[in-house]
């Protein structure tokens, strides 16, 4: 913003949540803060054994993946969150997105959690000079943060951009560990997803329905408009996904089976958004180790011995549509009487 085009506020009203003109607003922070966790509460040391266990190109598409994952979640700490913010309806969903923008941070470190301790300090500084330079997970890291820092891009847009970084581009990431899951190695790493998972739920959930609430008010023809955006954006960035898989997974064998998880996941994002189906794949096509590790339940740690506090991670359910049936919170109460 230059600063001839600051205008000063003359009042600041303060944030009440005993008035919430969208109840999804209330239920997701409390979702979202049910289920808080931090990356320092899981013993990833406890799966070195396993990490031995896995030969070079095993361990290089492990670091790999999870070196495009740290990029991805910078991208939406930095920057998709604080764009998300520009175009809010409400002070309950800003604070929302404030938790949502702590958490993606969250997420972003607990990689570096996994690197310190798995890979050496020349396998990680080579990891993140891969991220930051590797052409196919740059194409879309820079075309997601374009579309939210482009301040001339509908707002609706960067929430189209959001969820299907949310629950579309994650995920051919998020296969390596919950395959690894599913063979019983690597199960704290895996911990450490399926919490990230369970947050992703959520995340792309809300935001896919602050779309389709924002979307209701535009013309029957915008709509279409944006309809007929939002698949060719996909299959823009199913094609270079494609290419990402390839370049990931084709050394051990495993691109066929995560372009099909990737295929199903992008369906799974434009069901957020209030949109059909674009690929023929189902759940019922993906390798079933793999589905079976991605139920966002968590496996419960007593960590007391870690953090000498009585810390025990909840195991909290993933966001469904029962969680939309929200009541009004002053129902039935006299509001002009004091609790």
């Amino acid at each position: 913003m230059k600063l001839e085009e600051f205008k000063p506020v003359n009042q600041y009203k303060a944030i009440n949540w005993n008035e919430v003109s969208d109840m999804i607003d209330k239920a997701t922070w409390e979702k979202l803060t049910e289920q808080f966790w931090l990356d320092t509460r899981i013993p990833v040391a406890n799966d070195m054994d396993d990490w031995r266990e896995l030969d070079d190109d095993h361990q290089w598409t492990v670091g790999h993946v999870f070196g495009g994952l740290t990029l991805l979640d910078t991208v939406q700490s930095e920057a998709g969150l604080t764009a998300l913010k520009e175009d809010v309806k409400t002070p309950h969903e800003t604070a929302v997105l404030n938790n949502i923008q702590f958490m993606e941070s969250v997420h972003a470190k607990s990689y570096s959690t996994i690197f310190s301790t798995l890979n050496t300090p020349d396998q990680i500084k080579e990891i993140f000079e891969w991220s930051d330079t590797e052409e196919y997970l740059q194409n879309k890291a820079v075309k997601i943060a374009n579309m939210y820092l482009d301040p001339s891009q509908d707002p609706l847009k960067k929430k189209v951009a959001n969820v299907f970084l949310e629950t579309f581009l994650f995920y051919s990431g998020f296969y390596t560990p919950l395959y690894y899951l599913g063979h019983n190695k690597l199960n704290n790493v895996a911990e450490i997803i399926k919490l990230i998972l369970r947050d992703e739920s959520v995340h792309g959930t809300y935001i896919g329905y602050k779309f389709q609430v924002g979307l209701r008010d535009r013309t029957e023809k915008q709509q279409q408009d944006m309809k007929d955006w939002m698949y060719n954006f996909l299959y823009e960035l199913y094609d270079n996904e494609e290419k990402y898989t390839h370049l990931l997974y084709d050394q051990v064998g495993w691109t066929d089976d995560v372009l099909t998880f990737i295929r199903y996941n992008a369906n799974k994002a434009l069901m957020n958004l209030g949109q059909d189906p674009l690929f023929p794949d189902t759940a019922s096509d993906v390798n079933p180790v793999v589905m079976n590790g991605i139920s966002t339940s968590t496996s419960n740690h007593d960590f007391f011995s870690q953090v000498g506090n009585g810390y025990r991670m909840g195991a909290v359910e993933a966001m469904n549509d029962s969680d939309y049936n929200v009541k009004d919170p002053n129902a039935g109460k006299d509001l002009n009487a004091r609790e």
